[in-house]
């Protein structure tokens, strides 16, 4: 089987690709994403996906790079990282009692042939109506900080969340489903 490599330093993805029980190892991509550019939501994600794992290519010969890019779209707005609490209060103020939406883009290149496929997922998730207090002791886990929307579905940040409708994964950061799925292009089957 071909050599694996996660184009990510998410240990989120990484958690989910090990679900797989496939070898892989993991390169960083030094990828710099511009969030600005003038491409819609489900475009924008696909072009950050295939940028990370089109700069992890030239240091990986005859592999498989998978990378992915997750963000949150809310109305016409793309919430990324919050990265202060400020920001963060103001985003779960913002999705309170409303459904937003989890976009995904991944990206799968075979070094040796240049093969690429670029594929996107979406789920949608439906946060509770969030009193202040709520917001403030869920910033105060310094969890929402550093994730897409200002929540993580995966810990802490599950009890925010009222349901979703999707792939639980691609919420996470990586669709496994689909994933497994564009995997049996490149000759790789998960079952």
């Amino acid at each position: 089987m071909k050599k694996i490599v996660l184009a990510s330093g998410s240990p989120r993805r990484r958690e989910i690709l090990e679900k797989t029980g496939l070898p892989f190892v993991v390169r960083e991509s030094a990828y710099e994403e511009d969030m600005t550019l003038p491409l819609t939501p489900i475009e924008l994600v696909k072009h950050l996906a295939a940028g990370k794992a089109r700069a992890v290519v030239p240091h990986e010969p005859d592999a498989l790079v998978i990378a992915a890019d997750t963000f949150i779209v809310f109305g016409d707005q793309v919430l990324g990282k919050p990265k202060t609490a400020e920001k963060a209060r103001a985003m779960l103020q913002m999705l309170s009692g409303k459904e937003n939406q989890v976009v995904t883009g991944v990206a799968i290149v075979d070094t040796a042939t240049g093969t690429e496929v670029v594929f996107h997922d979406i789920a949608k998730v439906f946060i509770k109506e969030l009193s202040d207090a709520t917001i403030e002791a869920y910033i105060k886990t310094g969890d929402p900080l550093d994730k897409a929307g200002a929540y993580a579905i995966q810990g802490i940040g599950a009890v925010l969340i009222e349901k979703i409708e999707g792939d639980f994964f691609a919420v996470m950061g990586l669709p496994l489903s689909r994933l497994a799925d564009e995997l049996k292009q490149f000759d790789i089957y998960i079952l």
